[in-house]
């Protein structure tokens, strides 16, 4: 059995455990340690990622998130990639006429964190719309597809070029303190000072194998269909649709339209599989929403959405483990705040504290804290 050293193990090499590696590759040692053939296979691999300020109707956190990641994402640094990480998407709020208070809430909410918007007719950027949807649209600016293998791969490149690994089939098996941590895998054992908990749906079963409490994560089941496009028309250019009231949304992807209902099912850490209620009520929304006649679903999947208590990310180390440091819960946005969490993260460790930029726009530490969710925890038991 091989054993190696390093100044960081990170478990998990999805988004999360990429970005942070990249951004620690550059003034340490890293080692990643992926349990499956391929890096990004629950989670990451599976997502249609949409560059978006306003995520999650405005979410002030996940907001400066995004904001501080926009600078990389528009301009990678050279050599990272061949070709544009984003590509520029128009974005539109759908509701029905009697639902009309919900687009207008979505309107303050978006002002009050700066997010460029405004009421169109919908059937101006997308003409198969039903007339249910036809009349009045918000439409949001800056939205953009992600090319999210580009920037995953990216980073994991960067790694390796700076003399870090990247161990596929490495299952942590055992977590022990001595002076530094001791991680036992499937493929040796790797001991280094600093671990991150970056092992997504997983990272709660991390942590009880090194005796460190919960988060308590909720893996969340999301399903995507994927369905034809009108006969001989070319939808490459229509927006990102997303259904205010309902929660689903779709968009044009290489000639058909891909869609989620919008499903949140919490389900044990998987190889998820979709439901066929699910892909049932995509198809349902689809038809809906459009004139589009869905006859036929050419391709469906599911990913895991991995969230805590109040859906915010965690980045911090453990106060009752020194060294072991929790990367989790960026389920639904873990790609487009990916070099903001990265850089965080690496920020963190290194005890510089959080990113001045980050700062700037209202971050704080306790936002963002394993201490905000133990002790919730903790209430809640003595509540119980």
């Amino acid at each position: 059995m091989t054993e190696k050293t390093a100044d960081i193990i990170i478990i998990g090499g999805g988004i999360a455990g990429a970005s942070a590696g990249y951004e620690l590759c550059k003034e340490a040692k890293v080692i990643i340690l992926e349990k499956e053939a391929v890096p990004a296979y629950h989670t990451t691999g599976r997502s249609s990622a949409i560059f978006q300020l306003g995520y999650n109707r405005g979410d002030p956190l996940l907001n400066i998130l995004v904001r501080a990641s926009a600078d990389f994402l528009y301009h990678p640094p050279a050599g990272f990639t061949d070709h544009p990480l984003l590509t520029p998407r128009p974005m539109i709020h759908i509701a029905t006429a009697d639902n009309q208070a919900v687009l207008d809430d979505l309107q303050a909410r978006l002002d009050a964190i700066d997010v460029p918007c405004a009421f169109i007719d919908g059937g101006e950027l997308l003409p198969i719309l039903s007339q249910d949807y036809q009349g009045r649209t918000l439409q949001e600016y800056g939205a953009a597809d992600i090319d999210v293998n580009a920037l995953h791969q990216g980073y994991l490149r960067a790694i390796r070029a700076a003399g870090g690994e990247v161990i596929t089939r490495a299952e942590v098996l055992r977590l022990q303190k001595h002076e530094d941590w001791q991680v036992s895998s499937s493929k040796g054992i790797v001991t280094a000072p600093i671990v991150i908990n970056a092992a997504g749906a997983w990272v709660d079963q991390i942590a009880a194998l090194a005796g460190v409490a919960p988060i308590n994560i909720r893996p969340l089941r999301r399903t995507v269909i994927l369905a034809q496009g009108p006969d001989g028309v070319n939808c490459d250019d229509w927006p990102v649709v997303m259904g205010a009231a309902e929660g689903y949304y779709f968009k044009p992807d290489s000639g058909k339209i891909l869609m989620t209902p919008g499903d949140a099912t919490c389900v044990a850490p998987c190889d998820v599989l979709p439901e066929e209620m699910d892909i049932a009520y995509g198809a349902h929304y689809l038809s809906q929403a459009t004139s589009l006649n869905v006859d036929r679903i050419d391709r469906s999947w599911a990913g895991l959405r991995n969230h805590v208590a109040d859906g915010h990310p965690v980045a911090g180390f453990d106060p009752e483990a020194p060294g072991f440091f929790w990367l989790a819960g960026q389920g639904g946005f873990g790609i487009k705040t990916a070099p903001a969490m990265g850089r965080l993260t690496a920020a963190l460790i290194t005890g510089r504290g959080l990113p001045q930029d980050m700062r700037d726009l209202g971050l704080a530490p306790d936002q963002i804290s394993v201490e905000r969710l133990q002790n919730h925890i903790i209430e809640n038991k003595a509540h119980a």
